[in-house]
């Protein structure tokens, strides 16, 4: 094929000459492209969720990057992947293993086939199988060849560099060049066979390229050609067809976790009337916060790319001493460096956020992968008695509402906050309905100007926040520093009766916040034999696992928590209320130890560090695990 057939549209081919096939309708499907860190995998995957959420379906994606920054190419570091789970029906994960694996390498075949399930659909790019690939990527023999594949799934080799040339014959692109558009031309095969619209994406990809218009053309060729191959090859069997999904009424978006944290934080300004500031260093997986953020310098929106992490913070502590909404995002290892000027800002009770995209370690650790292990460096990670208020994310569209609430909680009772995602939410993706700007909650910003009996740390009954006194209004002049501060006047004191108070204040500052805290929600039955505890990005997987559980009539039921420090007040009685107690989180029991210690309740774990997100069945098996040896104990 040569992709160059007229067509009616660009999602519909004519008179080529059409393999009827039987389309089978599926309720959901689970589809992973992985290839070299080059090949354009998350490219690949970004168009055809797309293409997915315009077809109407819930969806869930998880791109994985390789930590390798440019491994060699065709090795088995250097592989990117790309999954995504697309269904008629409302669904809280990626998927937990592919029933499509796309390879475009014997590397990639190799670090990804033993996810894919039994019996699922395996397209491979016949022409990388070759001897020097093979070994790069440790194979003796061309599993292609040897008949085992085949007789596990249904395997399909699709010469797909020979036709991406032939395609792209004439246009004047050299080798390398063609070369990069055989990802396009397997995005076609996809589109074809789950019936994806091709036309926004073909408009994309011209809009993208508008200033190189043969690699604009060459590309939609391509994809083109791959749909076409889809249409008129005999090799593919069937075609599927997954119905659109009934969500809520309103307008939606695709959007990644960090896209949906920058669009909270810009809405909290919005709403509060406060310009936004964020000092910030480039660090993966948190960056994309600082690009997004860039973009909104008309909504009046500041950035500063520092030229460290401490830099980055110190430059937002200054921004709020300045009356700013002050922000700086970070992972794990930008987060260690910044915990000094965490503890100024404790000391000079300034609202600031610290946003943590939590990734695997320590030190540098798994850049590009995700982990949740930093839960108690957000809560303790500090020297001396210096607590903050800590929230995370859930899903990728909760990190807007984690984000403003986090901006909310710090502007209220005038402290920093942490607020944690993670590399999964952060770079995942899913429809997310796009809310009226102007029925989100205000967010109440009073300034002191009003020097009549100010101290700077004359405190609100209620909520112990000091005052904002902004500098340059008259009469509030006051002295900031680390040194710790006289209860009321702010002067530097060294009294030890002074400290204690202090330090007892800042924290019953924010133990207050939760007296505001919503009744612990819980999934399920109030009580029963177990109940799965929650928290951040293992939403997804836990819930889904938990809804499977009582579908069977199983007694679980579950807990999500956002609010990580303080605990709502009546989340020890509900843990009290069941035979036992499971935490899911991705570390060696973090939470674990905190509810273990302020509740004594004995909690059990479920921990996986494998810089991936846990499987429903995992989950499953653990939860059987314990209400079987539960069963067991009482017979």
């Amino acid at each position: 094929m040569n992709g160059t057939a007229p067509q009616q549209s660009d999602s519909q081919p004519t008179h080529l000459k059409v393999v009827p096939r039987p389309v089978a309708e599926l309720d959901a499907v689970t589809v992973r492209f992985c290839g070299d860190s080059g090949d354009g995998m998350q490219l690949t995957g970004t168009e055809f969720t797309k293409s997915t959420a315009l077809a109407g379906n819930d969806l869930a994606t998880f791109p994985d990057y390789p930590a390798e920054i440019r491994a060699p190419a065709g090795t088995l570091p250097g592989v990117s992947g790309f999954q995504l789970q697309f269904s008629s029906h409302e669904i809280y994960t990626p998927g937990d293993a592919p029933d499509v694996l796309v390879a475009m390498n014997p590397a990639a075949l190799k670090t990804n086939l033993p996810d894919l399930v039994q019996g699922g659909i395996l397209v491979v790019n016949l022409d990388a199988f070759n001897e020097t690939n093979l070994i790069k990527a440790g194979y003796k023999t061309n599993p292609l060849e040897d008949g085992t594949l085949a007789s596990k799934y249904q395997l399909f080799k699709v010469d797909i560099n020979k036709l991406t040339e032939r395609a792209l014959e004439g246009s004047g692109l050299n080798a390398k060049e063609v070369g990069r558009c055989k990802n396009m031309f397997a995005l076609g095969m996809m589109f074809w066979m789950y019936g994806r619209p091709m036309d926004n994406t073909i408009a994309g990809i011209r809009q993208k390229f508008a200033k190189n218009p043969a690699v604009a053309e060459a590309n939609v060729k391509a994809i083109k050609a791959g749909f076409n191959y889809g249409e008129t090859t005999e090799i593919f069997t069937h075609k599927y067809e997954v119905k659109a999904a009934k969500l809520a009424p309103g307008r939606y978006r695709n959007i990644t976790g960090n896209q949906a944290a920058a669009l909270g934080f810009v809405a909290a300004a919005q709403r509060s009337g406060v310009r936004l500031f964020l000092g910030s260093y480039p660090i993966t997986p948190a960056s994309d916060i600082l690009h997004e953020l860039s973009a909104y310098k008309n909504h009046g929106v500041m950035t500063f790319q520092a030229e460290d992490e401490i830099a980055g913070i110190a430059s937002a502590i200054g921004a709020s001493y300045g009356g700013a909404l002050a922000l700086t995002t970070s992972s794990g290892p930008g987060v260690a460096l910044k915990t000094e000027a965490m503890g100024l800002a404790i000391m000079l009770e300034l609202p600031l956020v610290i946003c943590d995209v939590q990734r695997g370690g320590p030190s540098t650790g798994l850049p590009t992968k995700t982990e949740q292990a930093d839960l108690l460096q957000a809560v303790y990670g500090r020297n001396s008695e210096s607590p903050l208020p800590v929230i995370a994310s859930s899903t990728p569209g909760d990190c807007f509402e984690t984000a403003y609430e986090a901006f909310r909680i710090a502007v209220k009772y005038m402290t920093p906050v942490v607020m944690l995602t993670d590399g999964y939410l952060a770079n995942g993706s899913e429809p997310w309905p796009i809310p009226d700007v102007e029925k989100l909650p205000k967010i109440e910003v009073k300034y002191r100007t009003d020097p009549e009996g100010f101290y700077p740390y004359l405190r609100d009954p209620k909520t112990l926040a000091r005052p904002w006194a902004v500098p340059g209004t008259p009469g509030l002049e006051h002295r900031i520093g680390g040194l710790e501060k006289d209860f009321t006047t702010g002067n530097v004191s060294y009294d030890p009766m002074n400290h204690e108070r202090m330090v007892r204040t800042r924290a019953e500052k924010v133990a207050r916040i939760a007296d505001e805290l919503p009744p612990t929600k819980i999934f399920g039955a109030p009580s029963g034999d177990l109940l799965v505890v929650v928290w951040g990005g293992t939403y997804g997987a836990l819930h889904a696992a938990v809804e499977n559980l009582q579908a069977e009539g199983k007694r679980v039921s579950q807990v999500h928590l956002r609010h990580l420090n303080p605990l709502p007040k009546d989340l020890g009685d509900v843990l009290k209320r069941f035979k036992h107690v499971l935490v899911a989180e991705l570390n060696l029991g973090q939470l674990v130890k905190i509810l273990r210690s302020t509740y004594l309740v004995d909690c059990k774990g479920l921990n996986k560090i494998q810089s991936k997100p846990f499987k429903i069945a995992e989950v499953v098996a653990r939860c059987r695990e314990i209400l079987e040896t539960s069963n067991g104990a009482r017979a």
